[in-house]
């Protein structure tokens, strides 16, 4: 089997030369910390780069790939480890450590189709595990611990910083976030949240803060992304790069340049270091909130594929890293160490001061839900591209069925209510459309188009196509005799998804069934996946994204169909969790086209 290439590959200096040696099935890392941990005392040295000429011939090999922002500090733990001949179960670690990009990584483990190479993965949160466990066939990860922590906050230059009344004055995130996007002279940027675990984290908390402050949130939300959107980088370092400096007299004049950004507190230490001026550049704001940090998982890599040393290895340099050595280097970068107080030094230099909550960023006790985090980032999917989504609703018989725990209301009555949730999430510039089908619905067709799929509009317009569909949301009902006609429904509507593709959006198809076809005179399931798999068209992609409401419908029958055109299918067992389910499947989709191609 082939073996994952790790992006960049080629800068490194390491290959693996030596062959895999036995492999089998090891107890779970957390257990075997435990066991490792009474063997730490060996003394380690510092300065040298080589090992003593007693471990030349039996060192352990572990390749480690490591979030750019920490890997310096673990790539001299290892130096420090080589050098001083630290040893696990009598043989000595040659820890590998390359810097490489978050997404880049979870994208090659989410892929699940190739052992990785390498025996570590350290990224910054476990956002991204979570993404490579939820995306596809990912690679089992097996998390041992964490190495050290950094919460996220709202970083400002000087100027604006003082602007909104730093450091007394302390806000929520959503508090944050309006003041940044309803002041044209307030220019607030991010990293990627597709990209970048920071932004995810920050818009997550924004979008939380707003939905408990009242009616219109969810819209709010979306235009604040909207407007996020146009002033988003690839990376943390790079979003810390467009701020204003102050010195340059950037501060309020270039419209290129950023007065806030959503910033780690390592990266807004590490910003304020480069600057080489004893007052920090940067104003940290720790919303009241809320306290996502990132929190740099320790994860094994395919577990069972490991061998004894090698596992024990990996574990025993972890346990490193939380010696005091390794400790003192995290906090030297800037890192807070996990269950320990937090070093007011460190956030001084940062850009943060009393009264605001810093310390009550010391733990991961505040980490968001992944499927809250997995929402956020359908949502901004949608936002950043805009979308063009085609929503097919079954309306046979059998969506009268009552829901469990809701009473009277039958499936077709909570899904008309959470689509017209969903549309919140939608801006003015997606483009949203409305079929319905049951078997001799229209005629000998199983299918009608009730709202063409055009740009929504504005908000709350009663002749836009936002209201047009919500009109037509509760004007669905079931058909009393009417059966599922799945197979006809789904090529007639990809049919015209595909001739009314729009470039530069996310066009899609969202199917809800609660069974699978009844139809006897309809196009075979085989034809069908045979059709859609030749209109598939990788330059005018429209995946299918199906949803199964209920124990009735055939989910893998829909996998089947979904997987034709590259899209996803998904179970929900009560209509409420469609909204959620769309989010994420739109996210997942996403993932799935930008992953690297073997």
């Amino acid at each position: 089997m082939g073996r994952h290439s790790l992006p960049d590959a080629a800068t490194t200096d390491d290959t693996r030369s030596r062959p895999r040696v036995r492999r089998r099935t090891v107890a779970v890392a957390a257990s075997l910390v435990l066991a490792v941990a009474a063997g730490t005392g060996a003394a380690v040295r510092t300065g040298l780069l080589s090992f003593p000429d007693s471990c030349a011939d039996d060192a352990v090999r572990i390749d480690l790939a490591a979030s750019p922002d920490i890997a310096p500090v673990v790539r001299a733990a290892a130096d420090r480890a080589r050098a001083g001949g630290v040893r696990s179960d009598g043989q000595c670690m040659d820890v590998r450590v390359v810097a490489r990009h978050n997404h880049e990584v979870a994208e090659l483990l989410a892929t699940g189709s190739n052992s990785p190479d390498y025996e570590v993965w350290l990224p910054d949160s476990a956002v991204w595990a979570d993404r490579v466990q939820t995306t596809g066939d990912g690679v089992p990860l097996t998390p041992a611990g964490n190495i050290a922590l950094s919460p996220v906050t709202f970083a400002a230059v000087a100027e604006a910083g003082e602007g909104l009344g730093w450091p007394d004055r302390t806000y929520t995130w959503a508090e944050l976030s309006s003041a940044a996007t309803s002041s044209e002279r307030l220019r607030l940027g991010s990293g990627d949240p597709a990209r970048s675990a920071t932004g995810l984290l920050a818009l997550t908390a924004v979008a939380g803060s707003a939905r408990g402050s009242g009616s219109g949130s969810d819209t709010a939300v979306a235009a604040a992304a909207k407007a996020l959107s146009q002033r988003v980088a690839d990376t943390d370092t790079a979003a810390a790069a467009t701020l204003a400096r102050a010195e340059s007299g950037e501060a309020a004049g270039d419209p290129a340049r950023n007065q806030a950004v959503f910033l780690s507190e390592q990266a807004a230490f590490a910003y304020n270091k480069g600057a080489g001026q004893d007052i920090p550049d940067l104003r940290l704001f720790y919303p009241s909130d809320a306290s996502p940090a990132l929190d740099f998982p320790y994860e094994l890599v395919d577990e069972t594929s490991l061998s004894t040393d090698e596992s024990r290895a990996a574990t025993r340099f972890m346990a490193l890293l939380a010696e005091p050595a390794s400790r003192r280097a995290l906090t030297a970068a800037g890192f807070r160490a996990p269950d320990q107080e937090v070093p007011e030094a460190l956030v001084a230099a940062a850009g943060g001061r009393a009264p605001q909550p810093f310390a009550d960023r010391g733990d991961t006790s505040g980490a968001l839900p992944s499927d809250v985090l997995q929402q956020t980032l359908g949502m901004w999917t949608i936002t950043v591209q805009s979308a063009r989504l085609t929503t097919v609703v079954d309306v046979s018989g059998s969506m009268q069925t009552p829901v469990p725990g809701r009473g009277m209301q039958s499936r077709i009555d909570v899904t008309r209510e959470t689509l017209r949730q969903a549309l919140a999430n939608f801006t003015p510039e997606d483009e949203i459309g409305l079929w319905e089908f049951a078997t001799g619905l229209d005629g000998s067709r199983d299918y009608r188009e009730l709202v063409p799929t055009d740009p929504l509009g504005p908000v709350g317009a009663s002749g836009s196509q936002r209201a047009r569909l919500t009109r037509a949301f509760d004007d669905l009902a079931a058909v009393p005799n009417g059966a599922t006609g799945l197979y006809d429904t789904t090529l007639a509507v990809f049919r015209q998804a595909q001739d009314g593709y729009v470039k530069d959006k996310f066009n899609a198809l969202v199917v809800l069934t609660d069974g699978s076809n009844q139809d006897r005179l309809s196009i075979s399931r085989s034809a069908l996946i045979a059709e859609l798999e030749k209109l598939d068209d990788p330059n005018a992609p429209v995946p299918l994204i199906a949803i199964a409401i209920g124990p009735d419908a055939d989910l893998d029958e829909l996998v089947e169909i979904a997987d034709a055109t590259g899209g996803a299918a998904y179970q929900v067992s009560d209509p409420a969790e469609i909204e959620a389910v769309i989010l994420k499947a739109i996210m997942t989709v996403g993932q799935k086209s930008r992953a690297p191609q073997e």
